[in-house]
């Protein structure tokens, strides 16, 4: 097995009566003399089996047996020694054969080479195991610091809270008692103007009266004033219609000579004096009505 320069033995269990690489019966294990020391990797159930079997190994299976220990196993199982004795002194046996072949181990290159990874191996183990202890210790100092802040922070927030209420409560009062004072006022208020009620209502009552009565007197003024208006307008147009008949008196006149034009001159500034006359009448009649009503109105109010 193995390759060139680098053999790896098997093993076996096998038929004397084959060929050295011939056909097997069972595999047994691996021997790898290369390695410093040399390794063996045997199924000892199995080799014991087949001792009892009768199996007798080769000069060098056996050197490897004995190395092992299997052999003296195997003879003490068939002495009838009990498993502890015969565990006792197989490790007995194995500790003096380590002992012997690591003292005549070769210091070789590889075998340095091994050495200084293994060295290399463990410093490296032992710096992690360190870091990792370092990081264990400065996360439960992390932790207990959290936790420490949290603890503080929830009594700050609880303080905040409590403070908040307190003063929540206080605006709370104060604004109760804004209410408060504020429905005494208006109460207050209330029971002011429902006593000066009466008084008011008078007095717009009074000023409604008045009101009314100087829009009535205003009412009546202009009513008369356009009386008076329309009457002038009237006379205008009797004078106008005087004057046309004047005009056309005057042009029979003319024809009949200048006395009839005289006459009929006369006749009719005559009449126009005299329309005059009833007119300014008539306008101080009717102021003097006015001044009377008006007197009377003023009386009456006074009263």
């Amino acid at each position: 097995m193995g390759r060139k320069k680098l053999p790896v033995w098997a093993v076996v269990a096998a038929d004397s009566r084959r060929a050295r690489d011939g056909r097997f019966i069972e595999d047994l294990g691996r021997y790898n003399p290369l390695s410093e020391p040399s390794t063996v990797d045997l199924k000892i159930e199995r080799i014991h089996y087949w001792l009892s079997e009768g199996a007798q190994p080769s000069h060098t299976v056996r050197d490897l047996l004995s190395r092992e220990g299997i052999l003296l196993e195997h003879h003490l199982r068939l002495k009838g020694t009990s498993e502890e004795e015969i565990e006792e002194a197989v490790s007995s046996h194995r500790e003096k054969r380590f002992e012997k072949l690591g003292a005549s181990v070769k210091d070789t290159p590889r075998s340095r080479r091994r050495q200084a990874l293994e060295e290399e191996k463990q410093r490296v183990a032992e710096q992690e195991a360190e870091q990792a202890k370092l990081r264990a210790v400065a996360e439960a100092k992390a932790k207990k610091e959290a936790e420490v802040a949290k603890k503080k922070a929830a009594e700050e927030r609880a303080a905040a809270a409590e403070e908040a209420r307190k003063e929540q409560e206080a605006a709370n009062k104060a604004q109760q008692a804004d209410d408060a004072a504020e429905e005494q006022d208006k109460k207050k208020a209330a029971k002011a103007d429902a006593a000066a009620k009466p008084e008011s209502d008078a007095s717009a009552d009074a000023e409604d009266a008045e009101t009314k009565a100087a829009a009535g007197d205003e009412s009546e003024d202009a009513a008369k004033a356009e009386e008076d208006d329309e009457a002038a307008e009237e006379q205008k147009a009797k004078a106008s219609e005087d004057s046309e008949d004047d005009v056309k008196a005057k042009e029979a006149a003319s024809e009949d000579g200048d006395e009839a034009e005289e006459e009929s001159a006369a006749k009719v500034d005559d009449a126009a004096d005299a329309d005059d006359d009833e007119a300014a009448g008539d306008a101080a009649s009717k102021d003097e009505k006015t001044s009377k009503k008006k007197s009377k109105k003023k009386s009456k109010k006074k009263s």
